[in-house]
């Protein structure tokens, strides 16, 4: 059979071998993605020079690296990510969790927030442009710097470099103020909003030992592709790297399980 066109099938024990092999490193569940799995990695194995799904998969297991790895989970899950997404929640964090917190860290005008599972970019500088709008004149006096993670570094190198294609309901003051046209009908977000974030590549499954504890963490649009125990889990040590008071915001299709630390506010806005 030739290997040069079509898709690769994969048998059922490299199948079972991969599945394991995913969720327990990473916690993504795949067991539904068989079809996904064969249509878009074919052209993986066939690029790194393999024949076949058993030989790809014996790679992986035995000597894959961190870019292997990310390769695969970013052709496995899909980075979808857009400015001014659910603006729902967004509403809620600038007219009842900003006023709190700014109250809250009057003395010491420092903000810890984190963006988890940040994909290409667009959310933590959309939460950096709310912020800059809501403190306004007072911003420069404020530190809200961003903590942005993904497991994939091939998206965080998308999210450094900035350019977007905008949406339609993008607002015009944001377009002039926050961003500068680039090629094409690209915009490249300002230095000013890109200071404000850092990006660092982390795997959610790892222990959280980041130096202080959250006011906010957004995890929009993540958990979706985790398995019940291992989202439960996340969620336990999200809640530890909380600050008393502090939020996780998720994203409007998802819910906490029932048992979760959380106290549900309201959708997809959950409280220490």
């Amino acid at each position: 059979m030739s290997h040069d066109t079509g898709t690769l099938l994969i048998s059922d024990a490299d199948f079972n071998r991969m599945v394991k092999f995913v969720r327990n490193n990473y916690g993504i569940d795949l067991r539904q993605k068989r079809q996904l799995i064969q249509s878009r990695l074919s052209n993986v194995i066939k690029s790194k020079g393999f024949d076949d799904f058993n030989q790809y998969v014996d790679y992986l297991l035995k000597s894959g690296t961190g870019d292997d790895i990310n390769q695969l989970l970013s052709k496995l899950t899909t980075n979808y990510t857009y400015f001014m997404r659910e603006t729902e929640s967004f509403d809620y964090f600038v007219k009842s969790i900003l006023p709190e917190m700014e109250r809250k860290h009057q003395m010491d005008k420092n903000l810890s927030l984190w963006s988890a599972g940040c994909s290409s970019g667009e959310e933590p500088y959309n939460i950096t442009m709310y912020m800059m709008d809501y403190f306004g004149a007072k911003y420069s006096v404020w530190d809200t710097r961003i903590l942005a993670t993904d497991i994939s570094v091939e998206v965080l190198a998308k999210a450094q470099r900035a350019e977007y294609q905008l949406p339609e309901n993008m607002p015009a003051e944001w377009k002039r103020g926050y961003f500068t046209p680039s090629s094409g009908n690209r915009y490249q977000v300002t230095p000013q909003v890109r200071q404000n974030v850092i990006f660092r590549q982390f795997n959610l499954m790892n222990p959280i030992r980041f130096r202080r504890k959250f006011d906010v963490i957004f995890c929009r649009n993540v958990m979706i592709y985790f398995d019940q125990p291992t989202k439960a889990a996340l969620i336990k040590r999200f809640y530890d790297a909380t600050v008393p008071g502090g939020y996780l915001i998720i994203s409007l299709s998802e819910t906490l399980p029932p048992d979760a630390p959380y106290k549900r506010i309201t959708t997809s806005i959950f409280r220490k």
